[in-house]
């Protein structure tokens, strides 16, 4: 019985677990400003309304960072097609790893981290942050995974100016609070931190 009961608790504690991941919906490849019209556009926003983000515009949003746009190749370029570079996901419900090849955000940890990413002016209204983060056992180099970063951190302005949102690339954070928060290893970096979030 007490066998049963043990077996029971871990399944329901395996499918609590589960549910808190959120399956993304299929990106829209289509859409948005003309190129050229989101260049001239392309700013650095700081103050934003609190709102949620609509799953479908978040989905979208983390497939132009760094999904996979063909056989495994993604839409941001790194040295010698290393692919070290995560991204995760921080809410005002918790942390979540962007796991590109199933388009899937997996929980990482729940509750609210907010107060790692420093700056509460900007990242406690913001939607969401993207938080970048390095595999340096993977990369090429150092320096290229935080070219890399750049590169994803560009798709990101892009995306929001060509969307109506916000955005700012962040170097300042509290890197110990953060890598705990985000359950990093010692071969894990933190590159940048970028909250995106509504306009007034």
């Amino acid at each position: 019985m007490k066998r049963t009961l043990l077996l029971i608790a871990a399944i329901a504690c395996a499918f609590g677990a589960t549910a808190q991941d959120i399956k993304l919906n299929a990106p829209v490849k289509t859409g948005g400003e003309p190129l050229m019209k989101v260049f001239n556009g392309r700013h650095s926003e700081r103050t934003f309304v609190k709102k949620t983000m609509p799953l479908q515009m978040m989905s979208d949003l983390l497939w132009a960072s760094n999904g996979f746009n063909r056989d495994n190749k993604r839409t941001v370029a790194t040295a010698q097609d290393k692919q070290e570079l995560d991204i995760y996901v921080m809410t005002d419900e918790g942390v979540y790893l962007y796991e590109a090849k199933a388009h899937h955000l997996k929980q990482i940890a729940k509750g609210n981290f907010k107060e790692a990413l420093g700056q509460a002016n900007i990242s406690n209204n913001a939607a969401l942050s993207i938080i970048i983060v390095a595999h340096l056992d993977k990369a090429a180099s150092r320096e290229y995974a935080y070219l890399s970063a750049g590169y994803i951190s560009g798709h990101i302005y892009l995306f929001a100016e060509s969307f109506g949102l916000g955005t700012v690339a962040r170097g300042s954070f509290n890197k110990a609070e953060l890598h705990k928060a985000l359950k990093l290893t010692d071969k894990q970096e933190i590159t940048l931190v970028q909250p995106v979030g509504f306009l007034k």
